[in-house]
């Protein structure tokens, strides 16, 4: 019988062995092979993640918890590393979504990249992405955990910018990499803060040590902000979001890694796995949820008016990580990891979606130039329909049990941010089917070109599609509440990783009658929403002005994205440019390169000199040899 030990480190492995395959023989083997090396390797992942999963499941409570720790990673005094994984309830739920959704992503990939001369060295990538992701969430300590992270940021540089031959897509990596550091750099000040705190950087050692601390303690609030700037950072909240929209930069399976199972939720595990820290610290946990709060409206606002239909998708992305950042803030741990399990589903669907309306039209991605497309891609469009009911919360699709989840929790903490999450619930019903309208409905504004040749995707794109639109569409049964006469296994399951914080918190639930009250409300509102949507879209045939019309103001801020990259240029950027300019010209030119040039200048100089005493005359040499001689012996004598 194979240990868990083993079966444990199998789950990493396989991915790394498929990139070490692919990446040593990546000219030497066939398109077709490497594909279905990267596909298998995280296949394997998947079904071993499926049985631990299901072991911690059938087990008892408190034995929801296997690790395995390999060998010492380093050691120095006192400090020590482990290369140790844990697998619990959280990261067990955690491998599911990255290795499944990211199996079908993996086969996806086959179908939208088969043209590419490159296609090997991407899924080399693509299986690299997977191993470090993985890795951040089995890690055993805070260590481990940061290496996986860094890996995570380095594959998305190369990713985002795998197109690497046009200027803006490295340029939009580049930015990807650099707004990642500064998160990362208050994430490892928080790690180190930690150690110096508890002595270890095992969650172990420190996570059962925590609530021996006073709640509220200088030292653990800041330990929480500078992991939550970290989260910051690789969950794209305000204000280091503004890589991520431009992340679209990269393949479209690369959005969809990227923005639905993998990377964007870096943030959101650390923030859970650290949550008794959060539950401790009054101050952090507001901060993440004023941050969240803010950084899903002004998201949501964007997306209105974007015409790039993985713009589109991004932006509702950040606003939908914003989602999950209140529930974490306000305590709802258990919703805000449910929400994120279903948002992997519709959002990857969506991406992916998008990606075959994008292959069937040969490249075009503005919605103003599609419409009419749903009986040219009939599976496309049936499936990227599922996944904007799921996203919306239209009952009983997958988003309406999380978002509701969400939202009640929201209203138990404070109406007003129940308001503004709703708000923002709404907006996202907005802009989601006004990217579905205009893009599949209505007259056909795509070019004769694009028509000539427009076709449904194969069968290794559609299928991953028709998969993801079940999950999205029964997802959400998993955590069916009480007041619709379910049991929410994902807060059942969930259980042992939360107890310590759901015992601070209390067990406060809003009445039933108040929950049918919320969940008619905000159904109520996005059924009003479709409707004047549909009205404005379809029935009137609105089509979005373009960049040179004259708009309102407010139309203005949200497609220019409230001008936060200007702002961040002429704040930031320039000025360090002008800097660096000064640097270079009076401490870079006039400073070093002077003082390196004049020392090779006075060794050049002096060697000029000294090259005359070479002149050939032996003459001179033997009367220089005699008064070297005499100058020894005179030395020697004044010495004695």
């Amino acid at each position: 019988m194979v240990s868990i030990d083993l079966l444990i480190g199998l789950v990493p492995f396989f991915p790394l062995l498929g990139f070490a395959i692919i990446a040593l023989s990546v000219n030497k083997i066939p398109n077709t092979v490497a594909s279905y090396i990267a596909c298998g390797s995280v296949l394997l992942s998947f079904i071993i993640s499926a049985v631990l999963f299901l072991q911690l499941a059938n087990a008892p409570e408190d034995q929801r918890s296997l690790t395995a720790t390999f060998f010492t990673w380093f050691s120095a005094g006192n400090f020590s590393a482990k290369i140790g994984f844990l697998v619990d309830p959280l990261s067990s739920l955690m491998l599911l979504i990255i290795t499944g959704v990211g199996f079908l992503i993996h086969v996806y990939s086959i179908g939208y990249m088969h043209d590419d001369p490159a296609v090997n060295r991407f899924f080399s990538y693509l299986n690299l992405f997977v191993f470090f992701m993985l890795l951040l969430v089995m890690g055993s300590n805070y260590l481990l955990m940061f290496v996986g992270w860094e890996g995570v940021g380095l594959c998305s540089y190369l990713l985002i910018g795998f197109w690497f031959k046009n200027k803006d897509y490295t340029n939009a990596a580049n930015k990807a990499f650099i707004m990642n550091r500064i998160g990362d750099l208050g994430l490892i000040i928080g790690v180190v803060l930690i150690f110096i705190q508890f002595g270890s950087v095992e969650y172990a050692k420190v996570l059962p040590k925590a609530d021996e601390l006073v709640s509220g303690s200088q030292m653990l609030t800041l330990i929480t902000i500078l992991l939550f700037v970290g989260a910051m950072g690789k969950s794209a909240q305000i204000p280091l979001y503004t890589w991520l929209p431009d992340a679209m930069a990269g393949p479209t399976p690369v959005s969809a890694l990227i923005h639905a199972a993998t990377m964007v939720t870096a943030g959101i595990y650390m923030i859970a796995r650290n949550n008794i820290l959060y539950t401790l610290s009054p101050i952090s946990s507001n901060l993440v949820l004023i941050v969240g709060l803010f950084t899903a409206l002004i998201a949501a606002i964007i997306a209105l008016t974007q015409n790039d239909i993985k713009k589109v998708l991004a932006y509702s992305t950040v606003s939908q990580l914003g989602l999950i950042f209140v529930a974490l803030g306000v305590g709802a741990y258990s919703s805000g990891i449910f929400h994120m399990t279903t948002h992997a589903f519709f959002k990857a669907l969506l991406f992916l979606g998008a990606g075959s309306v994008i292959h069937g039209l040969h490249g075009e991605q503005d919605i103003r130039k599609m419409g009419g497309l749903k009986k040219y891609l009939p599976t496309t469009f049936i499936t990227f329909f599922i996944g904007v009911l799921a996203i919306s919360g239209i009952p009983p699709f997958a988003g309406f049990f999380s978002k509701d989840e969400i939202l009640a929790k929201a209203f138990e903490a404070n109406p007003i941010v129940w308001g503004l999450a709703l708000l923002a619930s709404i907006l996202t019903v907005f802009y989601m089917f006004r990217l579905l309208f205009l893009t599949f409905y209505g007259k056909v504004r795509a070019s004769e070109r694009a028509l000539a040749h427009i076709h449904e995707s194969p069968p290794s794109i559609t299928i991953p599609l028709i998969i993801l639109a079940v999950l999205s569409a029964l997802g959400g049964f998993m955590g069916v509440p009480e007041a619709l006469f379910g049991s929410n296994q994902v807060s059942h399951f969930l259980q042992p990783v939360f107890e310590k914080s759901q015992a601070l918190l209390g067990e406060e639930h809003i009445s039933h009658s108040t929950e049918y009250v919320l969940m008619g409300l905000v159904v109520g509102l996005t059924l009003i929403i479709i409707f004047i949507t549909h009205s404005t879209y379809v029935k009137k045939g609105v089509v979005p002005v373009g960049d040179n019309e004259p708009t309102s103001i407010l139309h203005k801020l949200s497609y220019h994205k409230f001008y936060v990259d200007e702002i961040y240029d002429a704040v930031i950027v320039k000025p360090l440019f002008h800097v660096s300019l000064l640097f270079e010209k009076f401490i870079e030119r006039s400073g070093i390169d002077r003082l390196v040039n004049s020392i090779g200048l006075s060794v050049d100089g002096s060697s000029r000199v000294f090259r005359l005493l070479q002149n050939g005359n032996i003459g001179f040499y033997i009367f220089a040899m005699v008064i070297g001689v005499i100058l020894i012996l005179a030395a020697n004598s004044m010495m004695n």
